[in-house]
């Protein structure tokens, strides 16, 4: 595949999440905000790419996207080698991330998976404990995911393409599309409750 190729995939692959997701990234934006404005936490897990991913969104919200602003709790699930590896060795890797939602997670609280073939079992089982434990929960996939992953979520954003490449490319575009509006909601909020 040459370069035009790729370049060329990549635009598909974007413009077609655009087409099909664009509903679903105002309902997540939606969630996110609501969260933030009563004190919720964002939980996020994923493997691999998407393990890098989980920490690249968790600091658009921790620090900040486009706007200096407070900062709201984000956590990736990833992080934690003491944690990621004393679950893996007592009990099993699929655990890895339940067992911290089981910990952290609060009723009203969201977590995001992101597995690109909607099959890590171990981002699976935390969808599953949040659910358990009353948590918003949001997935992130591929085409092929839909079906796996979306059980198990609130809300589902399935990338059409079933490239990882385009997948996680597609996956970043809307973190930050997604970052920037519920900045941009929740600075507006906070301009109007001091006016």
């Amino acid at each position: 595949m040459g370069i035009e190729d790729e370049l060329t995939a990549h635009v598909a692959a974007v413009q077609g999440m655009v087409a099909r997701s664009s509903a679903v990234i105002s309902d997540i934006v939606a969630r996110l905000a609501s969260c933030f404005e009563h004190d919720g936490k964002l939980l996020i897990c994923g493997n691999g790419g998407s393990a890098a991913d989980a920490q690249h969104f968790a600091a658009e919200f921790m620090n900040r996207f486009r706007i200096d602003r407070r900062p709201w709790p984000a956590i990736a699930l990833s992080t934690d080698t003491s944690v990621l590896t004393s679950i893996a060795n007592d009990a099993a890797y699929n655990d890895v991330f339940a067992r911290q939602v089981q910990a952290l997670g609060r009723p009203g609280d969201v977590l995001i998976g992101l597995s690109t073939s909607g099959r890590s079992e171990n981002v699976l089982a935390a969808l599953r404990t949040a659910r358990e434990v009353g948590l918003v929960t949001i997935g992130f996939t591929g085409e092929a995911g839909s079906e796996p992953m979306g059980g198990t979520c609130d809300l589902l954003l399935a990338v059409p393409s079933n490239e990882t490449a385009r997948i996680q490319e597609c996956h970043e575009f809307a973190y930050h599309v997604i970052a920037g509006m519920v900045e941009a909601q929740l600075h507006r909020a906070a301009d109007h409750s001091t006016t």
